[in-house]
């Protein structure tokens, strides 16, 4: 006797109330709270106007190409030369995350080596640097042998050759200055001086609201977040704060959407103290995003003449009259942690729960075509030729739509992260993409719970399972299953949507 629709409507609801209380009773949970900073942000005074004045970058200059022997590979990059007689300042550039291509600071170091600062850039090694794994330290032994190699030139002074770090450079950039008195100065721009997770959490966090995503988009994002074993996510840029003793220049962007910048310069100020450091500028600069440019067009006015004026007047320079000026910076809420995800809920868990899902998966419709070769050499009991199919059907169904799950899930992530990296993106299509994978997950409930049904209702018709039609039922029902206890760890249950 078929189970009826009201039943039926009874067991989804009460599945879908369990499920939805997994999303919110079981760790971890990621609300950042409003931030509340010290007041002195409130009300920042004007950067100086000499800071801010011209820079007579008129002079022509030669480029050098060159390569340098790093650990495990040849570091390749190029030296800008002013083409005047003497010894001047020198600075190396240090790229942010990702493959950090020397041709992305052209215009900067063309810039510099007009006003008279010799300049060199490099392509960020490849063997020791990837997706998942990152050592800061060596890449901070990068950035000392291309200091070293800038200091041995006769155009060069030694005491005035430094480093500028973007991003995920100014945790790399801070170690190589504590480790070695040969960097002459450092210069942050955008530097995080939170934890990388920190960070992430918080530029997601920022993207979602601008994009209106729902909250629970969030919390799929900080939830897969807990359960990444990445190594270098919760690095700690304290320690190498503490370290440093030269002269520094942060820069500030009021429009960055990538790093919590008030909490970036509390750190920063922290470190410093705490290293007997006082020779130190930080400067916020109106509407400039993470690479000091507007809206990703033109750099900020006042970026390069501020750059340019710092390192051209050292060592004065090192001794600012106001430590903290410019435009007032406004984040609205706190970097907060991440929390690790407990151990049933772990990246090891995850990959197994889908591994099983996936065996599942492929066990039942290779089961199922067996129960096909062996209808067409036997004769099934007629119940079984009568109940079967349909079943069947439903198995099929199921798969489909797990497998769909799975790269809906995959494509939504990909979609936000590739949003906030290029701090752009339509909130209809987060929202529809949001939608698609709600769906999904709900159309998956629906047929493992009227799968359910169907396989009881045949037993109950007196149909009597082979040994395959058992693998093939206990393989697609219990994939999803693992699945929907899954998606309910990830929020998809959750109400409201």
């Amino acid at each position: 006797m078929p189970t009826g629709r009201g039943t039926l409507s009874v067991a989804v609801g009460l599945v879908l109330m369990a499920l939805a209380t997994v999303g919110y009773a079981l760790p971890p949970a990621f609300d950042p709270p409003p931030l509340t900073a010290d007041p002195v942000f409130q009300s920042l005074p004007p950067q100086p106007a000499v800071e801010r004045r011209p820079v007579a970058a008129t002079g022509s200059f030669r480029t050098e190409r060159f390569s340098i022997r790093a650990e495990h590979q040849w570091l390749h990059g190029t030296i800008r030369v002013p083409l005047r007689p003497g010894r001047h300042p020198a600075m190396v550039f240090v790229s942010g995350s990702g493959n950090g291509s020397r041709e992305e600071f052209t215009p900067q170091a063309e810039f510099l080596a007009r006003a008279g600062v010799v300049t060199l850039a490099y392509d960020k090694r490849e063997i020791g640097y990837d997706f998942r794994s990152r050592d800061f330290g060596l890449l901070a032994d990068d950035v000392l042998r291309m200091v070293g190699h800038l200091r041995a030139r006769p155009d060069v002074d030694p005491a005035r050759t430094g480093v500028w770090g973007v991003s995920e450079g100014g945790w790399v950039v801070p170690i190589a200055a504590a480790k070695s008195s040969a960097v002459g100065f450092i210069v942050l721009v955008s530097s995080p001086n939170v934890s990388p997770l920190r960070q992430v959490a918080w530029a997601l966090n920022e993207q979602l609201l601008r994009l209106r995503a729902p909250i629970g988009a969030r919390d799929l994002l900080t939830r897969a977040m807990g359960g990444v074993g990445f190594n270098f996510l919760r690095y700690d840029a304290l320690p190498a704060l503490q370290g440093v003793r030269q002269p520094v220049l942060a820069l500030y962007g009021t429009a960055d959407p990538s790093i919590p910048f008030v909490e970036s310069t509390e750190a920063l100020i922290k470190g410093l103290t705490a290293a007997g450091n006082d020779d130190y500028t930080i400067r916020y600069l109106d509407r400039a995003d993470h690479a000091m440019r507007i809206s990703g067009g033109p750099f900020t006015p006042g970026y390069l003449d501020t750059l340019g004026n710092w390192i051209l007047g050292l060592p004065d320079t090192a001794k600012p009259a106001l430590h903290l000026a410019g435009a007032t910076p406004v984040q609205r809420f706190a970097a907060s942690d991440v929390p690790a995800a407990p151990w049933y809920a772990g990246g090891a868990m995850l990959g197994l729960t889908i591994c099983l899902a996936a065996v599942g998966y492929v066990a039942g419709p290779v089961a199922v075509m067996f129960v096909r070769l062996r209808g067409r050499h036997t004769t099934l009991e007629e119940t079984n030729a009568r109940l079967w199919p349909p079943i069947r059907r439903r198995l099929h169904r199921m798969v489909w739509t797990g497998l769909g799950l799975l790269a809906a899930v995959l494509a939504f992530i990909m979609l936000l992260v590739m949003f906030s990296i290029n701090q752009a993106g339509a909130w209809p299509a987060v929202l529809a993409g949001w939608l698609v994978v709600r769906a999904l997950a709900v159309l998956m409930l629906l047929q493992e719970v009227t799968a359910v049904a169907a396989v009881v209702s045949g037993l109950r018709e007196g149909m009597r399972p082979s040994r395959w039609q058992h693998v093939a039922m206990a393989g697609v029902l219990g994939g999803t299953g693992l699945l929907l206890v899954a998606a309910a760890y990830y929020g998809l249950f959750a109400i409201p949507w």
